[in-house]
């Protein structure tokens, strides 16, 4: 290895370090925009209640035996977006459910909040 790859990876790697200490501690460690019903505020995650409310209603849908798409249509037709401002699509979806049930589990430190 290379004296510039070593100390790239020696950087990743204490990257890594620090993002796995915060999370131990509960803080967000930034892989992104935190989930759909979640915002970081000074580096802890928290509960957005606006997005809270959308995937109570996105579970009743999928409850009551509403399709992927049927459930998109219907967020799309009554106004609701994203987390990042777009029209709902199966997948997103599929995402906030599989995250909702514990399929899709996120570094963060803390434990599951389920409302």
């Amino acid at each position: 290895m290379v004296a510039e790859d070593w100390e790239a990876y020696s950087a990743y790697e204490r990257l890594e370090r620090g993002r796995k200490a915060k999370a131990a501690k509960g803080g967000y460690v930034g892989y992104g925009s935190p989930a759909f019903g979640q915002q970081s505020i000074n580096g802890k995650l928290v509960d957005n209640p606006q997005e809270r409310q959308v995937i109570e209603l996105i579970r009743r849908h999928h409850k009551s035996g509403k399709s992927l798409q049927q459930i998109a249509n219907w967020l799309n037709e009554h106004g609701y977006y994203t987390k990042r401002g777009q029209q709902w699509k199966r997948i997103s979806v599929k995402r906030v459910l599989d995250r909702f049930y514990g399929k899709t589990p996120r570094v963060s430190g803390m434990s599951k909040n389920r409302t």
